[in-house]
């Protein structure tokens, strides 16, 4: 099972970020959290790597729309979106929304997932050819 779509670009990573927050904003969605893996896991326990964002990404009208029909699916949002280095550039992942669907098992919610799969892959289509 695919459950991420990926780009790599190869531009400086904080350029990287700027842009994919922007890609998501031109398709409707806000970051809602950001975690810096690279700082948790250097403070934690020591250990060293490479720069890691875990961003969360969210389209509030279809996350309403998938609240309204699945209250429990807040569990599975917002969407994860990774930006990290790599030795060939900046990886920039994006979680499948198809996942969230397939995962509650309600066929309703399955157009929602379409869409939101449709709106990120959009995202980083963007961010491919803005390379």
């Amino acid at each position: 099972m695919i459950f991420e779509e990926s780009v790599v670009l190869t531009r400086p990573f904080e350029e990287v970020v700027s842009r994919v927050r922007d890609a998501l904003a031109s398709q409707g969605f806000g970051v809602l959290t950001e975690i810096d893996v690279q700082a948790t896991l250097r403070e934690k326990l020591g250990k060293t790597m490479g720069r890691y964002l875990i961003l969360g990404a969210c389209n509030p009208p279809l996350a309403s729309r998938a609240l309204d029909l699945e209250p429990q699916v807040g569990v599975l949002l917002p969407c994860n979106v990774v930006v990290r280095e790599a030795e060939d550039g900046v990886v920039v992942e994006a979680m499948d929304p198809g996942v969230i669907a397939t995962l509650v098992g309600q066929p309703e919610l399955e157009p929602i997932a379409d869409e939101a799969r449709r709106l990120i892959g959009e995202a980083l289509t963007r961010l491919s050819t803005s390379a």
